[in-house]
């Protein structure tokens, strides 16, 4: 895991909002209707696990080019996930509240992702001039 001292605020709040985000996944996509187990279902938590992994793996590696990477494919998860949750909203399998409750989670931290990857591609670009 993460060595505490290394880890900001900043991060603690983006994990703890990805976090949040899985859990609700899972509660929501056990509603779904049961023909959709290995497709939406398992897409949807699969994606938003993701999110996870492949942050923290991001944020466990030394070289920046390798770190932006996996911040990368954890942000385009984010996006497959806000994708899958329109798609189970649309065909009511979730409620327009549980809807907006998912989608803000993951627009909150896709955007924190995203806070992340710019600042570390200005660092990279920078360090290539």
């Amino acid at each position: 895991m993460i060595h505490k001292s290394m880890e900001s605020d900043f991060h603690k709040k983006l994990k703890a909002k990805i976090h949040d985000f899985i859990l609700l996944v899972y509660g929501l996509t056990e509603k779904f209707p049961k023909s959709e187990l290995f497709g939406t279902v398992s897409q949807l938590r699969r994606a938003a696990v993701s999110i996870m992994l492949n942050y923290v793996e991001g944020f466990a590696r030394l070289r920046p080019k390798v770190k932006l990477q996996f911040w990368e494919t954890s942000f385009g998860s984010s996006k497959e996930c806000q994708y899958l949750i329109f798609l189970a909203m649309e065909k009511k399998w979730i409620s327009k509240t549980d809807y907006d409750k998912a989608f803000k989670l993951v627009d909150e931290s896709s955007g924190m992702l995203w806070k992340t990857i710019q600042g570390l591609s200005n660092i990279i670009n920078k360090d290539n001039l």
